[in-house]
C-alpha cells in the first residue's frame, strides 16, 4: 500500500517536472515583442528620444514643428497645450519663410516682381496663409523626457491645404488691383502658381 502510494507520487512528480520544463521551453521560444518606437540617434538630457523630437521628422505630405515645455504643476494638460502653442509659433516661421520663397519664386517666374504691388501681395499673403493654416494644424505626437521633466509634443498641417489657402489668397489679392490682374492673366501666371504650390483636386 505504501509502495503504490510512493509509487503515485513519484509519478506525479515527473509528470510536474516535465511541464514545467516543457513550459520553460516554450517561454524561451516565444517571439519577441515587434518594437515599432521611432528611437535612433536621439538623445535629449542623455536620454534616447524618438527621433522626431531632434527634428527627424520627414513627410512629403506635411509641414512639421517640435514644441516643448516643462512639466507644469498645474497638469499635463496644460503642459500640453504650452507645449502645442510651442510648435505652433515655430510651424508659423517655417510656413511664412516657405510660402515668402514660393511667392518671390513665382513672381519672378512670371515677370511680376518689378511692382510695388506685387510686394505687397507676397507681404500680406505671407502673414495671412501662416495665421489662417495654423487653425488646421494639430498634433500628432507626444513624448515626455523623464531626466529633464519635459513634455515634447509634434505638430504638423497638411501641405495640400496650405498650398489651396495661398493660391486663394493670391489670387484674391491681384484681383484686388485691376491692372496687376490683368497682368497676371495675360502671363499665364496660375500655371505657374499651380507649379510652386500644388494641390489635389
Amino acid at each position: 500500500m505504501l509502495n503504490n502510494i510512493n509509487k503515485k507520487s513519484l509519478t506525479l512528480m515527473m509528470v510536474l517536472g516535465i511541464s514545467f520544463m516543457s513550459a520553460g521551453c516554450n517561454s524561451k521560444e516565444a517571439p519577441k515583442p515587434n518594437v515599432t518606437n521611432e528611437i535612433g540617434q536621439c538623445r535629449v538630457a542623455n536620454e534616447v528620444a524618438p527621433q522626431w523630437v531632434c527634428g527627424y521628422h520627414h513627410d512629403k505630405d506635411t509641414l512639421s514643428s517640435v514644441g516643448y515645455a516643462r512639466i507644469s504643476k498645474i497638469g499635463r494638460g496644460f503642459t500640453n497645450k504650452e507645449a502645442v502653442a510651442n510648435a505652433r509659433s515655430s510651424l508659423a516661421q517655417q510656413i511664412q519663410t516657405e510660402v515668402k520663397d514660393k511667392i518671390e519664386v513665382f513672381m519672378r517666374s512670371t515677370g511680376l516682381q518689378d511692382s510695388e504691388v506685387a510686394d505687397k501681395v507676397t507681404t500680406q499673403v505671407t502673414k495671412q496663409v501662416a495665421k489662417v493654416t495654423l487653425n488646421g494644424s494639430r498634433q500628432i505626437n507626444y513624448w515626455e523626457s523623464a531626466n529633464d521633466n519635459s513634455m515634447y509634443v509634434l505638430v504638423s498641417i497638411d501641405k495640400n491645404t496650405l498650398n489651396k489657402n495661398v493660391k486663394n489668397r493670391v489670387l484674391s489679392s491681384f484681383k484686388n488691383d485691376d491692372a496687376l490682374w490683368q497682368q497676371f492673366q495675360s502671363k499665364n501666371a496660375l500655371e505657374s502658381l499651380e507649379k510652386e504650390f500644388p494641390t489635389q483636386k
